[in-house]
């Protein structure tokens, strides 16, 4: 197997996520004519094919954890609320994030904007991966085309959404002209990773909305490899931040994704930050567990009439074993539906054009887990009667998932939905720092700020942060302060806060016992808790962020 050389960006190909060595793997390789392979770390690789050996894309044929997700993205008063400026103004804490890296991947960076330079112009960015281009950006190259009178001539990557932007700014921008905004970690270093849009394959098999902004699993980890690279390059702590999440999968921090953050908590020095989601109040979980005497439980599904189709995720713990069976609006049932290794049934209705594909899995990259993968394509509209049937019953649980608000329509939920349990991958991980949003000027919740636990009952989120109405740059020639709402926001300011102890750690000469573990803990001693609350709870994790009470916590 040798590294891939050809261009594998494009549309001609699919992409695969394996772990080295798989016999999976080494199956689907000897498969293909041509498969090319991308090194994420000594645990995962990406095997890229041309399209038209892999398609169809189903279950039968390809393992549910090897097909890339689909990631969306998570949409300067909350600087002293957090008490970043309180810290800022201690000459003993030096807390700037002079000396870290903060790193994201996200939709690029607006590099011209003067929030990102040093004061003599040049830029504090040392590194941009342009998914898009194909190509990376060194500082260098950067300080060039801002010399220049067209930048975009030298270094042609832009942010046109200005997610990548704003995040950056909250947590590494300079102070801005008016001096009415600073980021959380001023003097920081940045690298952005400029995901490439989803590909049309994956978009098709998991019926996203045709609008939605999708990012792929397998270029976010590679991106995580390019951010490790360049720290290591440059010699410096690098504090990631992770603003993207979907709702897929068991909930319980395994996704490729996540195995892949969890294992940076090997390194020293590396911290990550990621966003809990937003999708409290879009009704897109279930749970409630089912009566051992009841010959099935029967859930109710509303599907929007602008619905062109969906996935449909139920998990819960093997050895218990459930199946399904469906009842459409125009009351055409579906008997229960039998388990048949390594296939998919496919289900068409007399009526109507529905057709619901259903796959059964076993431990499908996820340990003690079963999963039932259902596909509606071209669902009927109205309400749908999902019946799930126990045939092997010890405590009745399991969790359904419909795709994140931002994949599906707004009129696609259940009737009966449970707002807990609804942070999006990878924010279950155990390793990263994972960040629930509150509105600091009212001190209080954010509406849709997504809630914990994981489904295998871990603490998350790890605390809250600000995220309602939070100012920062925007993008254009003008440089617009503009106001964003969301968990990346929120996520946004302990990356930076996250940066300044890592930064602080150099000071001292303590960089060598600081890692994000640490980290976490002095977050978590330093977080503000109301005393009408028990902490943690699903909400705000252990409490706000507090940057100067946990700068205090670090201190001998």
């Amino acid at each position: 197997m040798t590294p891939c050389t050809a261009n594998t960006s494009g549309e001609d190909y699919a992409d695969f996520i394996y772990r080295h060595n798989g016999l999976s793997m080494q199956e689907l390789y000897e498969e293909l004519e041509n498969p090319c392979l991308d090194f994420v770390n000594s645990n995962y690789v990406i095997i890229h094919a041309p399209l038209d050996q892999v398609l169809p894309l189903s279950l039968e044929r390809y393992p549910y954890s090897s097909i890339p997700k689909l990631y969306a993205l998570l949409d300067t008063t909350s600087m002293e609320a957090s008490g970043i400026l309180a810290v800022s103004r201690q000459p003993k804490f030096q807390a700037d994030g002079n000396g870290a890296l903060i790193g994201l991947i996200d939709t690029g960076i607006d590099y011209q904007n003067p929030v990102f330079r040093k004061p003599d112009g040049s830029s504090r960015i040392l590194g941009i991966l342009d998914q898009t281009l194909g190509e990376s950006f060194t500082q260098a190259q950067l300080d060039e085309a801002l010399q220049s009178p067209d930048p975009l001539s030298i270094v042609p990557s832009t942010d046109t959404i200005g997610h990548g932007t704003f995040l950056a700014g909250i947590a590494a921008g300079g102070s801005s002209d008016a001096k009415d905004f600073i980021g959380a970690a001023p003097l920081a270093g940045i690298a952005m990773v400029k995901l490439k849009p989803a590909k049309q394959y994956l978009r098709d098999f998991f019926l996203i909305r045709p609008d939605a902004i999708a990012y792929q699993e397998n270029d976010i980890m590679l991106g995580i490899t390019y951010l490790v690279f360049l720290a290591a390059k440059y010699r410096m702590p690098l504090s990631i931040l992770i603003s993207l999440g979907h709702n897929q999968g068991s909930h319980n921090g395994l996704s490729p994704l996540s195995q892949v953050l969890n294992r940076l908590g090997f390194f020293r020095g590396v911290s990550v930050s990621c966003a809990a989601g937003n999708e409290v109040g879009f009704r897109k979980h279930y749970f409630q567990p089912m009566a051992r005497e009841v010959k099935f439980a029967e859930t109710e599904l509303r599907v929007g009439s602008a619905e062109r189709g969906f996935t449909l995720e139920l998990w819960a713990r093997i050895p218990e074993r459930y199946l399904v069976g469906f009842v459409s609006p125009t009351g055409e049932v579906i008997p229960k539906i039998p388990f048949i290794q390594g296939h998919e049934t496919r289900v068409i209705f007399s009526g109507e054009s529905t057709v619901i594909t259903v796959s059964y899995q076993f431990s499908p990259g996820e340990n003690d887990s079963q999963l039932i993968f259902m596909r509606f394509e071209d669902p009927t509209p109205g309400i749908w009667r999902i019946r799930i049937y126990n045939t092997l019953f010890l405590n009745g649980k399991y969790h359904m998932w419909l795709p994140n608000h931002e994949f599906t329509s707004e009129d696609t939920f259940f009737l009966e939905s449970n707002p807990d349990t609804t942070i999006t991958d990878p924010g279950n991980a155990v390793f990263p720092i994972t960040v629930s949003t509150y509105n600091h000027l009212a001190s209080s919740l954010y509406i849709h700020s997504s809630r914990g636990y994981t489904a295998n009952r871990q603490i998350k989120p790890d605390l809250a942060a600000p995220g309602v109405a939070v100012y920062g740059p925007g993008i254009g020639a003008s440089n617009p302060m503009i106001r964003m709402t969301g968990s990346s926001v929120a996520a946004a300011h302990v990356a930076g806060v996250a940066a300044n102890m890592l930064a602080y750690s150099i000071l001292t000469g303590n960089a060598a016992s600081l890692n994000n573990q640490s980290i976490k803990s002095n977050l978590i001693q330093g977080a503000k808790r109301n005393p009408n609350f028990t902490y943690p709870n699903r909400e705000w994790g252990y409490g706000t962020l507090d940057s100067y009470q946990s700068f205090l916590a670090m201190m001998p």
